[in-house]
């Protein structure tokens, strides 16, 4: 069995991770940082430490009433993706360890096109 790194356990709750292939499992988020837990594999788990979090980046849709992913991206290893049953209970959680000025929105599906023909007519 995995050992955690949190000594306080803020909200636990039914996640996927998408890395590569889907992975479900439950996400723990403490007083130390972010963990998932993979339901199958003991083995297969993401701990992050609230030091390591750089940016933590939401896919919001329809002007907040839907955020269908989020990303922590860290400092060091890259950039995380889940999703969860309440994503908004999860970002108000994360927001209490992490500045909300590192909380950021993803770009839109206009606003990469809007970049894409910028860059093209730049050039």
């Amino acid at each position: 069995m995995v050992q955690s790194i949190n000594s306080k356990v803020d909200l636990v709750i039914d996640a996927t991770s998408h890395m590569g292939i889907a992975e479900y499992g439950k996400i723990m988020i403490g007083d130390k940082g972010f963990e998932f837990f993979n339901s199958r594999d003991a083995r297969k788990f993401i701990q992050i430490p609230w030091e390591e979090v750089d940016y933590v980046i939401a896919s919001v849709m329809f002007k907040g009433k839907w955020i269908p992913r989020y990303a922590i991206q860290t400092k060091r290893n890259g950039t995380y993706t889940f999703s969860s049953k309440d994503p908004k209970k999860v970002l108000r959680v994360i927001r209490e360890s992490v500045d909300p000025s590192r909380m950021v929105q993803s770009l839109s599906f206009f606003d990469v096109l809007k970049r894409g023909v910028k860059s093209k007519f730049k050039k």
